[in-house]
């Protein structure tokens, strides 16, 4: 069967809606019937990329934060965008361990856990226009008989 489908949402950057966004990311990927662990990986990297967006892009500011998914057979697509401030050196801040906020013990492992539980990530960043963060993740098709 092949599936296409798409939804997408607009939500304050307040900590508050990161459990939101992964909630909702969840109940759109289980039209593709995942394992547990696959829903797991999902929400694990909406959560990072949101975060990042409240945490670095708004960086205590008020801003929006788009959250697009999209189903195309057996692949998902998230995007997670902001309009904050951006990321100066993308290749730095994708770097294990790296971090601009260290005295709010962030580990600086935000990316690297999306891209272990994601299929692919790619990052667009402009100073003073915001982030794009895209992730795809395909769920393995399983039968059952």
């Amino acid at each position: 069967m092949d599936r296409k489908n798409a939804m997408s949402l607009e939500f304050d950057s307040k900590s508050e809606n990161e459990s939101f966004a992964r909630i909702v990311v969840a109940a759109f990927a289980a039209q593709l019937n995942p394992t547990i662990e696959e829903i797991a990986d999902i929400k694990t990297a909406v959560s990072e990329a949101v975060t990042n967006s409240i945490i670095h892009g708004y960086d205590g500011s008020e801003g929006k934060i788009t959250l697009t998914c999209a189903i195309e057979g057996n692949k998902i697509t998230v995007i997670v965008k902001d309009k904050g401030k951006g990321i100066p050196d993308i290749k730095q801040a994708m770097e294990p361990l790296y971090t601009t906020k260290p005295e709010m013990e962030r580990s600086g492992m935000g990316f690297a856990f999306m891209e272990a539980f994601m299929d692919d990530l790619e990052v667009v960043s402009a100073l003073n226009e915001g982030t794009t963060v895209t992730m795809t993740k395909t769920i393995e098709e399983v039968n059952l008989f």
